[in-house]
Protein backbone atom coordinates (compact mmCIF):
# COMPACT_ATOMS: atom_id res chain seq x y z
CA UNK A 1 0.00 0.00 0.00
CA UNK A 2 1.45 3.43 -0.77
CA UNK A 3 0.79 6.31 1.23
CA UNK A 4 0.38 9.55 -0.66
CA UNK A 5 1.32 13.06 0.32
CA UNK A 6 -2.24 14.20 1.04
CA UNK A 7 -3.08 11.20 3.37
CA UNK A 8 -0.07 11.18 5.13
CA UNK A 9 -1.25 15.06 5.81
CA UNK A 10 -4.24 14.26 6.69
CA UNK A 11 -2.83 11.61 9.21
CA UNK A 12 -0.65 13.79 10.49
CA UNK A 13 -3.28 16.61 11.12
CA UNK A 14 -5.09 13.64 12.79
CA UNK A 15 -1.93 13.22 15.08
CA UNK A 16 -1.94 16.70 15.50
CA UNK A 17 1.54 17.53 14.20
CA UNK A 18 2.37 19.99 12.08
CA UNK A 19 4.30 19.33 9.26
CA UNK A 20 5.27 21.39 5.46
CA UNK A 21 5.85 20.48 2.25
CA UNK A 22 9.71 18.74 2.48
CA UNK A 23 8.88 17.14 5.68
CA UNK A 24 5.84 15.59 3.92
CA UNK A 25 8.06 14.48 0.75
CA UNK A 26 9.89 12.89 3.60
CA UNK A 27 7.49 10.94 5.65
CA UNK A 28 5.25 9.74 3.05
CA UNK A 29 7.33 6.90 1.83
CA UNK A 30 8.81 5.91 5.20
CA UNK A 31 5.07 5.64 6.60
CA UNK A 32 4.49 3.65 3.18
CA UNK A 33 7.13 1.05 4.18
CA UNK A 34 5.71 0.92 7.66
CA UNK A 35 2.49 -0.30 6.18
CA UNK A 36 3.67 -2.43 4.02
CA UNK A 37 5.87 -4.01 6.67
CA UNK A 38 2.50 -4.82 8.66
CA UNK A 39 0.79 -5.71 5.58
CA UNK A 40 4.02 -8.09 5.47
CA UNK A 41 3.28 -9.55 8.93
CA UNK A 42 -0.29 -10.24 8.35
CA UNK A 43 0.31 -12.38 5.52
CA UNK A 44 2.43 -15.08 8.42
CA UNK A 45 0.38 -18.14 9.56
CA UNK A 46 0.04 -17.88 13.22
CA UNK A 47 -2.41 -21.18 13.21
CA UNK A 48 -0.97 -22.95 15.40
CA UNK A 49 0.65 -20.94 17.54
CA UNK A 50 -0.24 -20.50 21.14
CA UNK A 51 -0.61 -16.91 22.66
CA UNK A 52 2.55 -15.88 24.63
CA UNK A 53 2.42 -13.50 27.99
CA UNK A 54 5.90 -12.91 27.53
CA UNK A 55 8.54 -15.56 24.96
CA UNK A 56 10.61 -16.50 28.49
CA UNK A 57 9.18 -19.64 29.99
CA UNK A 58 9.72 -19.02 32.99
CA UNK A 59 7.87 -19.44 36.60
CA UNK A 60 8.43 -16.59 38.78
CA UNK A 61 8.27 -17.51 42.75
CA UNK A 62 4.93 -16.17 44.64
CA UNK A 63 5.27 -15.38 48.45
CA UNK A 64 2.56 -16.26 50.83
CA UNK A 65 -0.18 -13.76 50.75
CA UNK A 66 0.18 -12.64 54.09
CA UNK A 67 -1.05 -9.17 56.14
CA UNK A 68 1.18 -7.48 58.05
CA UNK A 69 2.44 -4.48 59.74
CA UNK A 70 5.56 -4.80 57.73
CA UNK A 71 7.75 -5.42 61.28
CA UNK A 72 9.67 -1.97 60.85
CA UNK A 73 7.84 1.04 62.25
CA UNK A 74 11.27 2.66 63.89
CA UNK A 75 12.80 2.67 60.50
CA UNK A 76 10.17 3.95 58.87
CA UNK A 77 9.54 6.68 61.53
CA UNK A 78 13.11 7.31 61.53
CA UNK A 79 12.65 9.31 58.37
CA UNK A 80 9.29 11.32 59.70
CA UNK A 81 10.25 14.83 60.71
CA UNK A 82 7.71 14.07 63.89
CA UNK A 83 6.08 11.24 65.45
CA UNK A 84 4.17 10.34 68.04
CA UNK A 85 3.02 7.06 69.81
CA UNK A 86 3.99 5.25 66.36
CA UNK A 87 2.56 7.24 63.83
CA UNK A 88 3.50 10.14 61.96
CA UNK A 89 2.77 13.70 63.07
CA UNK A 90 1.39 15.89 60.21
CA UNK A 91 0.03 19.87 60.27
CA UNK A 92 -3.61 20.27 60.73
CA UNK A 93 -4.57 21.55 57.36
CA UNK A 94 -8.58 22.24 58.22
CA UNK A 95 -10.20 24.98 60.25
Amino acid sequence: MSLDKATVKKVAGLARLAMNDEQLDRMAPQVSGIINWIEQLAEVNTDNVEPLSSVVDITLPLRKDEVNDGGYVEKVLANAPEATQGYFVVPKIVE
